[in-house]
């Protein structure tokens, strides 16, 4: 079953200026790969994606497509996506959620978070297949341990969502449990080696942000419920 989140209605205090930046970043990223030719294209994927058997020293690539050290690829491949559909609805799910998750531990923390969210879900896909010579790219790790904090700290938030062709609002504890068990069950079939959807990472980013955000929210923010105070931001 397909569920499409669109908006939520829990306020935030504060414009999400991280959160907004991480899309302007991702979007001009893609813009640039719109430009590409299909061999520039797939350079560039090689170059800044993480491959597991580049970052875990089972292979190597040639010089001219080494852009940056593999270590840091694990950082560059969050802001390169494989399509259209791909980057939009990652955006789509970071502005819906990441707002709020900023609001919770400030804009300088949200970023660490974010980023050790995708670290963590690089590390996940490269354990499951460190042999793999495919690029993982896609901001969907670092994004999945957003939703993880959300379900922490707002599980009961009402989010208008799209279900088939009708809107709903339902608890986003709803929303983001069949958004996971939807990882759980695809990272249960799926064959790591044969590229497609990164499902452990989903997975790894998510437990990230289930466990991060006890770590990173404010200490006045409270767990499984607690809300923040109304703002103009939403």
């Amino acid at each position: 079953m397909l569920i499409i989140p669109l908006r939520d209605d829990n306020p935030t205090r504060r414009m999400p200026a991280a959160t907004i930046a991480l899309i302007a970043a991702n979007l001009l990223v893609f813009a640039y790969q719109l430009t590409l030719s299909e061999e520039a294209g797939t350079r560039f994927a090689l170059g800044l994606g993480m491959i597991p058997a580049v970052l875990f020293g089972n292979a190597d690539l040639p010089p001219s497509l080494a852009l940056v050290p593999a270590w840091f690829s694990v950082f560059t491949s969050m802001f390169l996506h494989g399509g259209l559909l791909h980057v939009a609805g990652n955006m789509l799910y970071l502005w819906v959620f990441g707002n709020n998750i900023e609001d919770a531990m400030g804009s300088g923390r949200f970023v660490a978070f974010y980023a050790l969210c995708g670290v963590a879900a690089a590390l996940t896909q490269g354990a499951i297949s460190p042999t793999s010579e495919i690029p993982m790219i896609g901001a969907s790790g670092a994004i999945s341990g957003v939703l993880g904090a959300y379900l922490v700290l707002h599980p009961r938030a009402q989010v208008q969502t799209f279900v088939f062709i009708r809107l709903f609002w339902l608890p986003a504890m709803y929303v983001l449990g069949w958004w996971a068990v939807v990882q759980f069950a695809n990272a249960s079939l799926a064959d790591p080696e044969d590229g497609g959807v990164a499902w452990f990472a989903h997975i790894g980013g998510f437990v990230a942000g289930l466990g991060l955000i006890v770590l990173f929210k404010r200490p006045e923010i409270g767990l499984w419920g607690g809300r923040t105070p109304s703002g103009p931001w939403g």
